[in-house]
């Protein structure tokens, strides 16, 4: 997604945000294990994590959170602000499977002099399973700040 200013007036309850595809592999994963310390084998050692029942490795929540932060982040672009974040783990996800971020703007208001949005983001898997529900808040530049 092309980082680009997004304007509170242009949005509107319903607006459908772009989707972000992600693709996790294995080696993302043994990185993403050294720099959040998360090191538990059912995220890198497939042997160990069919051995706990798993069908195979499993993508860090954590990680999958971060992939629903790129898709406020990017589309908030250089001027918004992402002020709340977050997620359940209502599924696993696996290594080597597209994902889709998405989300919908549910609230449109200004606070405090703020121009803020509320969504319904998720991750969805290649089957349609929503597996990460969530919801975030992005407070936006406004171009005519009498608005």
């Amino acid at each position: 997604m092309k980082c680009q200013d997004t304007y509170w007036e242009d949005l509107y309850e319903g607006f459908e945000i772009p989707s972000l595809t992600k693709e996790a592999t294995t080696r993302q994963l043994v990185q993403y294990a050294g720099a959040s310390g998360d090191f538990y084998e059912i995220h890198y050692d497939k042997d160990f994590a069919v051995s706990t029942g798993l069908s195979g490795v499993i993508i860090h929540g954590a990680l999958k959170n971060a992939f629903l932060g790129t898709l406020m982040t990017d589309w908030a672009g250089p001027l918004g602000i992402l002020r709340k974040l977050s997620c359940q783990y209502r599924g696993m996800d696996y290594p080597d499977q597209s994902l889709s971020a998405k989300g919908t703007v549910t609230r449109k208001y200004q606070e405090n002099g703020r121009f803020l949005v509320d969504c319904d983001i998720h991750l969805e898997n290649s089957s349609g399973e929503i597996t990460t529900p969530g919801t975030a808040t992005v407070e936006l530049p406004c171009r005519n700040s009498a608005s």
